[in-house]
């Protein structure tokens, strides 16, 4: 490993493409893609996101040694280009839902299948350049109403289908297991059911339109979305954000991820059977979200991140009402966490239970409660930062356990962080403007916001008139899913909610 240079020790001989901010972004040709597919194995370069345009294909890594992060495209007007998915099993997925989207061929995929498209659009690759005259359309590798699982061979083993209606207002998605008794041998996901076109519904909007589509592309992570498109838009039209904006949307991120924690929490106990902890949990989340309404508008603060800055400010009111608020959350959520640890029946069912190899995690470049839970303690808010964290003081907690509990107290850890957080953020609020205009500059930015769940990265390119000529968010989910895979293997049909729900992967977000 230590024989393969770094990320930009790699690309120093290549001049950065100019308009790319905050980290350059580097053409390669065919020669230098083909160096790039060979060079990841072994290296310490982890994927950040693919994606894909008619005639380019996009990636962008980060050196998980020195925290360099850096993008590459190629130009592939044939389509093709070769696979990133045999060093990065990230990249699976990603190269299949360019090749859905933008007939992009991946040669040497490790899996050709389709992902997005489920065999009923009503044009293939519809993100694809039109075609010139008398150009064949690209081929499909199967038919994606045929949909190929993969086999499972061995004796006594069976089939159990589940989804993608499930039991429970959730959205969408498929499960086949294949099983040995109760003992799970192979589960396979299948996903794609919610895809909304949210990439082309961003083309051509204004950045104020198009953050309204970002952030519903899973609105539990509103705010952070709607953040990660602003950053990216800032940075490609040098706008400089107010300090107080900065500190709001800290406050608001915040807000959202003791939100999301507060019902994970309650519902992976629920799964368990443990309905005390999830009332309790469900009735903090409450609290979260009213205050949320009171003091921003809306209970998911949808669309209280704006390019530029925050659409809402916090007024003194609602300063009092947030310390009471947490005062008030810090106390009860320890109560209830005391009473997570000394049940002995509800441990015995966390703890050992869906345990995500490190390696993975690893390969897979997990973040969240995730890649924490397996030692993996990478967190957008410290590396690569943004404001105002730089000026906060927190921890990033990890475990090496990997399993439920991990992730469970991973998500109690992060609660307790977030709490003191938010005393900082109402202690210390600097005075002053919440918005910024945008500047009228045409540009390309990218942003890697901590969400929730994880680091979800945003890639836009702007026009001279602040319109979206291309825009790609990648969500934490998309590295998430892949992992239950893993974890519920060698576990029993009983235990699939613990895992699934401990790692709680977001569909919309991942089906774009």
């Amino acid at each position: 490993m230590n024989d393969v240079p770094g990320l930009h020790a790699f690309l120093a001989e290549l001049s950065p493409v100019a308009g790319q901010l905050p980290w350059p972004r580097h053409h390669l040709d065919l020669a230098g893609w083909r160096v790039l597919a060979r060079r990841l194995d072994g290296s310490t370069w982890s994927l950040l996101g693919l994606w894909g345009e008619p005639a380019t294909i996009h990636a962008a890594f980060r050196d998980e040694v020195d925290g360099a992060v850096a993008a590459v495209n190629l130009n592939c007007p044939e389509r093709r280009y070769p696979s990133l998915s045999v060093a990065r099993p990230a990249a699976i997925r990603l190269e299949r839902a360019a090749r859905d989207l933008f007939g992009l061929i991946a040669d040497g995929a490790v899996d050709e299948r389709p992902w997005l498209d489920h065999g009923r659009w009503r044009e293939d690759h519809p993100l694809a350049r039109p075609r010139l005259p008398g150009e064949a359309a690209p081929a499909k590798a199967v038919d994606a109403l045929d949909y190929p699982f993969l086999p499972v061979d061995g004796d006594g083993l069976h089939q159990i289908p589940v989804g993608p209606v499930h039991a429970g207002i959730i959205e969408p998605g498929h499960f086949r297991f294949h099983a040995n008794g109760e003992t799970v041998v192979r589960l396979e996901e299948r996903l794609g059911y919610v895809h909304k076109g949210v990439e082309k519904l961003m083309q051509g909007k204004s950045a104020g339109d198009a953050i309204k589509v970002a952030a519903r592309l899973s609105g539990d992570s509103s705010v952070a979305l709607g953040l990660g498109f602003a950053r990216a838009a800032e940075a490609a039209t040098l706008t400089e954000v107010p300090a107080r904006a900065h500190w709001l949307r800290a406050l608001m991120a915040e807000l959202e991820r003791m939100a999301n924690h507060f019902g994970d929490i309650g519902a992976i106990c629920n799964d368990a059977s443990f309905t005390f902890i999830h009332a309790h949990c469900s009735a903090m989340r409450e609290a979260v979200l009213r205050s949320a309404a009171s003091c921003f508008g809306h209970r998911l603060m949808m669309d209280c991140v704006v390019p530029g800055g925050v659409a809402a400010d916090l007024t003194s009111g609602g300063t009092a009402e947030l310390a009471r608020l947490v005062n008030d959350l810090a106390q009860r959520f320890e109560y209830v966490m005391r009473i997570y640890d000394a049940k002995a029946s509800l441990l015995d069912r966390t703890l050992g239970t869906g345990v995500t190899l490190g390696e993975l995690v690893h390969r897979f470049g997990a973040g969240g409660y995730v890649g924490r839970a397996a030692g993996r303690s990478f967190d957008a808010r410290r590396n690569p930062g943004y404001p105002p964290y730089d000026e906060l003081d927190f921890d990033v907690p990890t475990m090496t356990e990997a399993d439920v509990h991990a992730r469970l107290w991973i998500r109690v850890e992060e609660i307790r962080q977030s709490l003191k957080i938010v005393r900082q953020i109402l202690a210390h609020l600097p005075m002053g403007p919440v918005q910024a205009p945008l500047r009228a500059r045409a540009g390309e930015g990218m942003a890697l916001i901590e969400a929730f769940r994880g680091e979800c990265l945003t890639y836009v390119r702007l026009d001279v008139t602040g319109h979206v000529e291309r825009a790609h968010q990648r969500d934490a989910s998309w590295f998430h899913w892949p992992l239950l895979e893993s974890a519920v293997l060698g576990n029993i049909v009983a235990d699939f909610p613990l895992c699934n729900k401990s790692i709680n992967g977001s569909y919309s977000g991942h089906d774009l």
